[in-house]
């Protein structure tokens, strides 16, 4: 056979091998070796090959062959591992049982709780007694031997059974992006817990349907063993919700994987309309509100700046579902509580596919994707303080993980003289220089407001109810028909931050770009953007020439 034939069959076929590994293996280690095996019979044959009538049988037949000698394989060994655990082979006569019946023994002892694996384990495997396993669980010698026979009828059960792959043993996700809207932890963002991609395909497992962890094992297609550490540890941290049964939901929020176009489109319509509103009728007034701000140092000297942050601000705290008590009350079912302090409501973007690609687009807009809004407070100096959203507008780097409260404590450090550019004071200037928060010639290149960020921002106006009232059923109406895509126990999620939050920072940003393309505000130079739509507050400015 010609090779590009037999490379278009083995990419046919891949994903089949690999779910044909998956259901003989007990772990993704191993059955990506046993696939890799597979694959590299099935493509040598295949070259050697000149006429196959059946070319399902014939793969399969190679894949059944390769596996055989895959258990012949591991059957030379005296032991398999199990989740680090060393199970002895059956002592048994080889002949009266075969490797393929061990094997799916071992599997259902995987299945069980982890009680009653350690149970079956010492009582099987370590041939210890009722009396010294019940020491060592610490349970009653009645409730062992109960154990013992629930267990063993757990693996009659199971035994017989074909064991299920869910999707998300073959297919599993992979997050676009993780968000959070609250407050962090001591261990930073509250979504770096699911950076591990067991863990988020185990929360998005339950997303659709509670399961127990047996279920989440068999959707995922592993044994228990390899997940229940960590079902524990993201219960613990509020990213798994147990409900009644033993069962688990979630209130984490992921996008889905579809959308409409049509609709994300009407959604964008109704956020035009309500920022060229405010471009006419808001924006005049923030600047009214903040014109007797004198103690501001601008690096460039260009006041658009501090009217620009001021407007966008403005826009973004105006609609805060949080201080809406009926709002606030849904919001905070959706809170994450973890362990380290965090307290935040959780968004794992997916990849996602157009659901109406016969529709035609009438909107050509450009991203409105934001970081922010982001407070730091420095604990050394408390007059010190910053606010920040990172657009494009801005050309920060590192959103929320590279923005601390020390790169403030250095700017102020340096604007009062009390850090000069020495072999001591290295890492500080490497950072601010990094961040360019310092430009090459010794200049300070933030905007700093004297005053703090209560009093600044008190005098930015809000928006006005009538403002709200005009927009509030088109908003409501598109969110309803969002919140449609997704389960049932993140309906009301959707619903109220679509609406509480519907004029936002995306908002804001199409304000900015009428602002910015009408020639309200003159076009940002590199330098300033390095400062857009970032403010300092502090006791002090800079001393300027």
């Amino acid at each position: 056979m010609e090779q590009q034939k037999a490379d278009r069959i083995i990419t046919e076929y891949l994903q089949k091998i690999y779910g044909f590994a998956v259901k003989k293996c007990f772990s993704y280690d191993e059955a990506e070796d046993l696939a890799a095996e597979i694959v590299k019979e099935v493509y040598r044959s295949l070259l050697h090959a000149h006429a196959i009538d059946n070319l399902d049988g014939y793969i399969w037949r190679i894949s059944e062959h390769t596996y055989a000698k895959h258990v012949a394989a591991k059957k030379k060994h005296e032991s398999i591992s199990t989740d680090g655990m060393e199970i002895p082979s059956s002592q048994e006569d080889p002949d009266a049982v075969t490797e393929e019946t061990l094997l799916r023994l071992r599997r259902e002892i995987a299945f069980l709780t982890k009680k009653r694996r350690e149970i079956v384990y010492a009582y099987y495997y370590e041939h210890k007694t009722i009396p010294v396993i019940a020491k060592m669980v610490g349970m009653p010698e009645g409730t062992v031997k109960w154990h013992l026979s629930k267990a063993r009828n757990e693996m009659k059960e199971g035994f017989p059974k074909e064991r299920k792959i869910g999707r998300l043993g073959l297919s599993p996700i992979d997050e676009k992006k993780l968000m959070h809207s609250g407050r962090q932890g001591r261990m930073g963002s509250p979504a770096h817990y699911l950076q591990d991609k067991l863990n988020v395909n185990i929360v998005y497992s339950v997303y659709f349907s509670p399961k127990n962890i047996e279920e989440i094992a068999e959707e995922l297609g592993v044994t228990p063993v390899y997940i229940e550490d960590k079902i524990d540890f993201l219960e613990e941290n509020g990213f798994l919700v147990r409900t009644a049964g033993g069962r688990f939901t979630t209130c984490v929020h992921f996008t889905p994987q579809t959308y409409s176009l049509e609709l994300e489109e009407r959604i964008q319509k109704y956020r035009l309309a309500a920022a060229d509103v405010l471009a006419k009728e808001y924006v005049p007034v923030v600047r009214k509100a903040i014109a007797d701000v004198k103690d501001v140092y601008i690096p460039s000297g260009n006041r658009e700046l501090l009217d620009a942050a001021a407007v966008f601000y403005g826009i973004m705290n105006s609609f805060d579902p949080f201080k809406d008590k009926e709002m606030s009350e849904i919001l905070t079912k959706y809170m994450v509580k973890t362990t380290d302090g965090a307290r935040a409501i959780i968004h794992v973007y997916l990849p996602q596919t157009q659901s109406d690609p016969e529709y035609t687009p009438t909107l050509d807009l450009p991203e409105y994707t934001f970081c922010g809004a982001m407070y730091r407070r420095c604990g050394k100096y408390p007059g010190v303080s910053s606010w920040s959203v990172n657009t494009r507008y801005s050309s920060r780097a590192g959103n929320s993980e590279n923005n601390t409260a020390a790169d403030y404590d250095y700017v102020y450090e340096y604007a009062a003289g009390t850090i000069r550019d020495t072999v001591a004071n290295a890492e500080k200037f490497h950072r601010l220089r990094q961040r360019q928060f310092l430009t090459e010639d010794g200049r300070i290149n933030i905007m700093m407001v004297k005053d703090t960020q209560k009093n600044f921002f008190a005098k930015i106006p809000k928006i006005g109810d009538a403002f709200k009232k005009r927009f509030a059923d088109s908003f409501l109406e598109s969110a309803m028909i969002k919140a449609r895509e997704y389960p049932s126990q993140m309906q009301d999620l959707v619903v109220a931050w679509e609406t509480g939050y519907a004029v936002d920072a995306t908002v804001a940003l199409m304000v900015m770009d009428i602002l910015y393309g009408n020639g309200t505000f003159r076009p940002l130079t590199e330098q300033e953007k390095v400062t857009s739509n970032l403010i300092m507050f502090t006791d002090m400015l800079p001393q300027t020439e």
